[in-house]
């Protein structure tokens, strides 16, 4: 794996300054996915920051079930995220659930009502919301903020034995109503939730919220960095609140990095949820989404999204990072890795009448230009042969150096070939070239007699292997804006995300196995589908184009 070692950032240099001072004796970090979805690429970026750092400082990084709300949580979802850490190259230090530190928390929520900072609620979701306050006003005190300790407990107990409906009560810290910051007025801490939970199953029916729950399962882990997105810079307050008050023995901090918005795509789980719901995708994995699993299936490579995540940089500015900036490492990174090979997404036949019927040669072609050590293979040449569609023109344009009646190409890896006639069917389409071939042109051959411009790329039609090919552009048009929480995205779906096409290839894929990547010429990079693809019938996912005019930003 590559070394991140000095990687500068932000956080990197509080870790530094913290070992050297002795804030620290060693760091420890975590990545706390909530099991409610699969992971994007978003999360990758702070997969790849938590793990990287504790890797560089010989420390530890922990992975987290923030697994606090069973309504919306699945043992599916546990199990892809641990296979998307591991596909991406990191190994955690421990593995944790929430739900295991349940009876820690409703202890510590004990302790909090005991010293008077927690009460039980009556009021609603929607009376909570309402007395809240805006930015500009201050909230009210709910009726029941001022219940003695002793009521207070009472009415906790029983809300963990279940004799209360859902929403009839809440458990709230009690801070200041009054408070600049929202956060501190009186957030809900416990809800009534009725609902088998993936890990606990049926033995609670009270669930701590998110922003009590995180800070204490941080300090019982010993989390020296607790490392998290923009969105929570204003909870750090709370988060610090619940630490003191709840009187944990480890104190963590809280650092705040912006998360990755990439072009022409969503990154909430929420959204790609509904996508999936929808049936607008193929399933979480479906190789349009921004989903790990989803790249993975592509055709990405863990490499190349390592390398995108550590020089898109950790900053606290927020932008949009323009999506070919990911597909720039990825070409890096297939480009001495994957083999070339020819295939056929449009056939069109040609026959070449002066080369003997029934002959066939078998052809040197280089596995890698850039990576001769990969060595050769065999390609078969023979009297028919299928090349693409628009690399033949009966009346073509200016500049047009492919095939047309009376001009010569080269057959990549083979001979020289020159149209003298085609065929067309009742509706005027042409489906057949007939050309002929100078033996003395065969590639390798040293023949320099004359010069073509046009090289095309072709498949012997005698051995060629049917396969489909399925061409992917961004699934959606425009840049999406994750604070819009409508589901007016789901019009933006690019029509033409998808396109499906069914050609050939060299008869040597014949063995390929799902996530073998290859280079076909002039076409792009390819991964064998590993989901629809099968011995009978070969899925070819366009991974990325050859090239692109994007420009890598100036440092």
């Amino acid at each position: 794996m590559e070394n991140p070692t000095n990687t500068s950032n932000f956080i990197r240099n509080i870790i530094v300054d913290d070992l050297k001072e002795g804030r620290v004796d060693s760091i420890v970090t975590r990545f706390p996915p909530e099991p409610n979805g699969y992971l994007h690429i978003g999360h990758a970026k702070s997969i790849c920051l938590n793990f990287e750092l504790a890797r560089e400082f010989k420390g530890r990084a922990h992975l987290r079930f923030d697994d606090t709300n069973p309504l919306k949580e699945d043992t599916e979802y546990v199990e892809s995220i641990k296979e998307d850490v591991k596909w991406l190259g990191f190994e955690w230090d421990g593995l944790y659930f929430a739900s295991d530190y349940f009876e820690e928390m409703y202890k510590r929520a004990v302790l909090l009502i005991n010293k008077g900072k927690a009460y039980v609620d009556d009021l609603s979701a929607d009376e909570i919301r309402q007395t809240r306050g805006t930015l500009t006003e201050p909230g009210q005190n709910s009726p029941h903020r001022d219940r003695p300790v002793e009521e207070n407990l009472d009415l906790f107990e029983r809300m963990r034995g279940g004799e209360f409906q859902n929403g009839e009560k809440v458990l709230r810290a009690k801070i200041d109503m009054s408070s600049p910051n929202i956060n501190l007025r009186d957030p809900v801490i416990y809800r009534i939730a009725h609902a088998t939970h993936h890990n606990t199953g049926d033995k609670w029916c009270i669930y701590p919220m998110y922003a009590f729950a995180h800070p204490i399962e941080d300090a019982i882990e010993g989390i020296t960095h607790s490392i998290c997105t923009l969105e929570f810079e204003d909870q750090r307050p709370l988060y610090d609140w619940f630490i003191e008050q709840c009187e944990m023995e480890s104190i963590p901090h809280q650092y705040e990095f912006a998360r990755l918005n990439l072009t022409n795509t969503v990154m909430s789980k929420r959204k790609l949820k509904l996508l999936v719901d929808e049936g607008a995708v193929d399933g979480w994995d479906d190789p349009r989404m921004p989903t790990i699993s989803g790249l993975r299936r592509r055709g990405y490579t863990p490499e190349s999204i390592r390398t995108f995540c550590r020089e898109i940089g950790v900053t606290k500015g927020s932008g949009v990072i323009d999506s070919k900036y990911l597909d720039h490492f990825l070409r890096e990174d297939l480009k001495l890795k994957a083999p070339r090979t020819m295939g056929i997404l449009k056939p069109l036949k040609v026959v070449i009448t002066n080369y003997p019927e029934g002959q066939v040669e078998w052809l040197d072609a280089e596995i890698n230009p850039e990576n001769l050590e990969m060595g050769v293979r065999q390609v078969p040449f023979s009297r028919e042969i299928y090349i693409e569609q628009d690399d033949f023109m009966e009346n073509p344009p200016n500049k047009y150096f492919r095939l047309f009646p009376g001009n010569e190409v080269r057959l990549k890896h083979a001979y020289f070939i020159k149209c003298h006639d085609f065929v067309k069917d009742e509706n005027g389409n042409v489906v057949e070239i007939h050309c002929t071939y100078d033996p003395e042109t065969k590639s390798g051959s040293g023949f320099t007699g004359r010069k073509v411009k046009g090289t095309i790329h072709w498949v012997e039609a005698s051995h060629a292997l049917p396969a489909e090919f399925r061409l992917y552009e961004p699934l959606i048009l425009d840049e999406e804006n994750d604070e819009d929480d409508s589901s007016s995205f789901l019009d933006r779906i690019n029509a033409n995300s998808l396109v499906k096409e069914h050609g050939f290839v060299e008869p040597n894929m014949k063995d390929v196995k799902g996530q073998d990547k290859f280079q076909f010429f002039r076409h792009g990079y390819f991964n064998v589908d590993p989901k629809g693809s099968s011995e009978d019938h070969i899925v070819f996912n366009l991974i990325v184009s050859l090239k692109s005019s994007f420009e890598l930003p100036k440092k």
